[in-house]
């Protein structure tokens, strides 16, 4: 896998101000909701990906859920956990072109403002490993209330991209400007 580098040289004065600042947030608070009809807690591999990658990140892990593609429970646990409570909330599964992936369309009208460079950037990761077949994906992110919201595709190597390589480094960064 390979991804951009965090050369400071490539990036503005500005940007490397806000990341020092961001910095100083310490541990943020996460949640992590996967959105399935088939998996269950013991085979839930994708929200253990999300779990130790957050962990090992330094943040603090305050709720994990696993849901059915539910309108009404996608909803549920999105009011449940932005705000006050979380920092950062990432939704995995359900963003695909399947008539029961619905996570997407459920949650961009809830969002306060869209992030569309999350989405645009995932798909470009992913056409490096998966070619064409990047175009299927619908991540898209956002905020609501100062927390970070992400709809990640469901697989493993996928959250783990979402994760490993956009979210996560400059997520202290992404909270500061939304607060």
């Amino acid at each position: 896998m390979t991804h951009h580098t965090n050369d400071d040289h490539h990036r503005s004065a500005s940007t490397k101000e806000h990341r020092e600042i961001a910095d100083a947030l310490g541990p943020l608070t996460c949640a992590v909701v996967v959105v399935s009809d088939s998996r269950t807690a013991k085979t839930d591999h994708s929200g253990d990906v999300a779990v130790d990658l957050i962990r090992k990140a330094g943040h603090c892990l305050v709720g994990r859920e696993l849901i059915k593609n539910d309108p009404a429970a996608i909803e549920e646990m999105f009011h449940s956990y932005t705000g006050e409570r979380t920092n950062f909330l990432v939704f995995c599964g359900g963003t695909g072109l399947g008539k029961k992936d619905i996570t997407v369309e459920t949650i961009e009208p809830l969002l306060d403002k869209v992030l569309d460079g999350y989405g645009e950037a995932f798909r470009r990761y992913s056409w490096d490993e998966i070619g064409p077949a990047a175009i299927m994906s619908r991540a898209v992110g956002g905020t609501k209330l100062g927390t970070i919201v992400a709809c990640t595709p469901g697989s493993s190597n996928a959250l783990r991209l979402a994760l490993e390589a956009l979210l996560l480094p400059e997520l202290k960064h992404l909270v500061r400007e939304a607060n």
